[in-house]
């Protein structure tokens, strides 16, 4: 599969399968639960065709501590319970995706706590930044390079080749052991970039399919998604983009970030690339809590997945689900005991296969076709080929001006679309046009 036709489903497993938030290293085959006969059924129903896994190896909490890449965190099972999970999904057509967690480590971490222990004379004091002659909060009289101010996560030193060597032989070790056809990179943001283009090259030699997505807030994702590092980046951008202009009934926000980032212009910024795409995940509040109007989901989600980009859906808000962040981010990420369906999943999986026939949504360019503050018309063209994806947010009906009669087809109801220099659109709706332009 050519990674900008994926569509991606996250899962955040120590959440999902309710295992305790502090490590309390007792085995328990928990991971088994997201391929139990409900949730193979929802993937498929859903249309989904990769899974994206956070945190999976043993950690001190929340996953991003890691102890140790090689074993699987105790409250979720073993190296037998996760093979058997990612070749169930293979066996099911899906991809799966682990996420690497390699800029920081736990303290925890076997070669930290050699640091500790032996100080200058260990081994492994260039495995992270370490000035011994400062200290830190746990008053261990020495200090080092943390993540974002955090004693508790511990930097890395990637330009040490040993470091680097060490993380290829974990991810030659995942996918031999588990077949994985990718890395999400936590916080790529902070990663050495000449880590990243060694992390391409070594995997590209042996998958040049081997999806590398990277964890990106802002600044210039060139930085980082180009044809020596990443293939798709986290589009934040147009995240706070998407919720913010319903919200404050205003798509010129968001408007102006796709042309801003997809356009023909000669400085658009992604012009052919594809950015992951999404509402909400792990880490910030779930959609159905941001929006101000419920009614609004579906027409988020019809974004979503017209917009260029790679969409990705986080666990349980395709049925809609709240979740708004704790201290600890537990109600961004809880126990599902069986998955939901509503209309919303509906609509996600005609969108999943939309998709899937038609490649403008994949490979489109971008052209806007009309913009007020509560309505949009927006293009994406293929090879002949065109869909118009057209958003309305007022309460009552909207007739929207556009400079074209020719007629197209609903993608959603087969029937014909008369457009006689306007396209109708009902209150708070939405629509997809087809037209075949040669």
């Amino acid at each position: 599969m050519k990674v900008v036709e994926r569509n991606i489903y996250q899962i955040y497993p120590l959440g999902a399968v309710g295992a305790p938030f502090e490590n309390d290293f007792k085995l328990e085959h928990r991971i088994l639960h997201l391929i139990s006969p409900e949730w193979l059924k929802h993937y498929k129903k859903l249309r989904v065709n990769t899974i994206l896994l956070n945190p999976v190896f043993q950690s001190t909490s929340h996953g991003y501590n890691t102890i140790d890449f090689h074993t699987v965190d105790q409250r979720l099972g073993t190296v037998e319970d996760l093979q058997l999970v990612c070749q169930t999904l293979h066996n099911q057509d899906l991809h799966v995706l682990f996420d690497g967690v390699f800029n920081h480590v736990g303290r925890d971490f076997s070669q930290f706590q050699d640091v500790l222990k032996r100080r200058r004379l260990s081994e492994y004091k260039d495995w992270f930044m370490i000035d011994f002659d400062g200290n830190n909060s746990y008053d261990d009289h020495l200090r080092y390079e943390n993540w974002e101010g955090h004693d508790e996560l511990v930097r890395l030193n990637l330009k040490n080749p040993k470091v680097r060597e060490f993380i290829f032989d974990v991810i030659d070790e995942w996918i031999d052991l588990y077949h994985i056809d990718g890395l999400r990179l936590d916080v790529a943001y902070c990663l050495d970039q000449d880590f990243l283009r060694y992390l391409h090259h070594h995997v590209k030699q042996k998958n040049r399919h081997f999806f590398l997505l990277g964890e990106t807030l802002h600044g210039d994702y060139n930085q980082w998604m180009n044809n020596n590092m990443l293939d798709s980046v986290t589009n934040y951008e147009c995240y706070k983009g998407l919720h913010s202009s319903f919200n404050t009934r205003n798509f010129f926000e968001i408007m102006y970030s796709f042309n801003r980032q997809f356009g023909k212009e000669p400085w658009c910024l992604y012009t052919g690339k594809h950015p992951l795409s999404f509402v909400d995940n792990h880490d910030v509040n779930r959609i159905a809590s941001i929006l101000e109007k419920k009614e609004w989901l579906p027409l988020i989600y019809a974004m979503l997945y017209a917009m260029p980009g790679i969409p990705s859906v986080y666990y349980g808000s395709e049925w809609g689900i709240e979740g708004v962040k704790n201290y600890n981010d537990t109600s961004l990420r809880p126990y599902i005991e069986k998955p939901e369906w509503n209309e919303l999943c509906d609509l996600i999986s005609v969108l999943n296969r939309m998709r899937h026939l038609h490649l403008e949504l994949v490979y489109g360019d971008y052209t806007q076709i009309a913009l007020s503050n509560l309505y949009c018309i927006f293009e994406r063209a293929y090879q002949g080929k065109a869909i118009w994806a057209c958003f309305n947010i007022k309460d009552e009906p909207m007739d929207i001006p556009v400079n074209s009669t020719k007629d197209g087809i609903n993608l959603f109801t087969d029937e014909v679309e008369k457009i006689p220099g306007f396209v109708h659109m009902e209150p708070n709706s939405f629509k997809f046009i087809f037209f075949r332009y040669f």
